[in-house]
């Protein structure tokens, strides 16, 4: 069971899990009162949201194990599971069930909402993950863009679920409102996969190379990769402090917040790119970059304090 556990990511699953009930419960639900938001679903519905969600993300994680067996071996052959305690038959049999019970809850919960053509936001991120895997993946910066616009996609799609039903000509302007906040988070989460997927292509080089991947770090060379990861790793840093500065600057404690636990790791990050060369290197700025993600999205617990003044 616990390879099982491992397969699936379950740490990641349940940040996804985290991601989404804050968007609905401290960034939604605590202005229903005092801004008139209106959301959709009961909390069931948003249960099985959290569900379908996280059952096409394991699908993901585990059909990527599969089709990473050769890379995985040279890369982390420590952390290699299929194949050594679960069967690349019984990890198939895995990905059909898991996709196919989280595109089943998709469709229920779509129809049950009276949207029944958002179920075709399940089908595209399983689609995508399949196709990320096995084919996207092998190729330049497109494997990178797509996990990353997933990863997106499942920030916004509490946004689509809980605000856009519920839009009505006396609300429109709070609710549309409240999405654009969710989908600036969306694009932090895009834009923070991102750098991070880089980063670990540069850090998994060698075996990339030996499994005859095309990833940024191998058409351009490692020098090369690494100075436009260090690029791109100020995009996340300008638009968090472009943010800070336009809708935040009033809030003493929310902007020491973001300054602290935010930024400051950005930049962090940044500078350890610059001079970044070994495998280690590489291994620790996606540990950082991981945990940026993660305190900018419990950032939305600051929204009651800075809403309500």
């Amino acid at each position: 069971m616990i390879h099982i556990l491992k397969l699936i990511r379950w740490k990641n699953l349940i940040m996804i899990a985290l991601v989404q009930y804050l968007i609905k419960y401290a960034l939604l639900l605590p202005f229903f009162e005092s801004h008139g938001i209106v959301t959709t679903l009961k909390p069931l519905g948003f249960t099985i949201l959290i569900l379908a969600t996280i059952f096409i993300a394991a699908g993901g994680y585990v059909i990527n194990d599969i089709y990473d067996i050769e890379t995985d071996e040279l890369n982390k052959p420590s952390k290699v599971i299929v194949g050594k305690f679960v069967s690349e038959k019984n990890a198939l049999y895995l990905f059909i069930i898991l996709n196919v019970i989280g595109v089943g809850l998709g469709y229920y919960l779509s129809n049950g909402i009276g949207k029944p053509g958002f179920f075709v936001i399940f089908i595209i991120a399983s689609a995508l993950l399949y196709i990320y895997s096995s084919y996207f993946k092998q190729m330049f910066l497109v494997g990178n863009i797509v996990v990353s616009l997933v990863v997106s996609l499942s920030i916004l799609l509490v946004g689509v679920f809980e605000l856009l039903p519920a839009i009505t000509d006396t609300n429109r302007e709070i609710q549309i409102t409240f999405f654009k906040i969710i989908l600036d988070y969306a694009i932090f989460g895009f834009l923070i996969s991102l750098v991070r997927e880089l980063v670990k292509d540069i850090e998994d080089l060698d075996g990339d190379y030996k499994a005859g991947m095309q990833t940024l770090p191998i058409v351009l060379g490692r020098e090369r990769a690494n100075k436009i990861v260090f690029i791109l790793s100020l995009a996340p840093l300008f638009a968090v402090i472009y943010y800070v500065i336009t809708y935040l600057f009033k809030q003493t404690e929310v902007v020491g917040y973001f300054l602290v636990l935010v930024i400051a790791p950005l930049i962090y990050i940044s500078i350890k790119l610059f001079s970044a060369e070994q495998k280690k290197h590489y291994k620790h700025i996606s540990l950082i970059l991981k945990l940026v993600m993660l305190t900018g999205m419990l950032s939305m617990l600051l929204y009651k304090f800075i809403l309500l003044k």
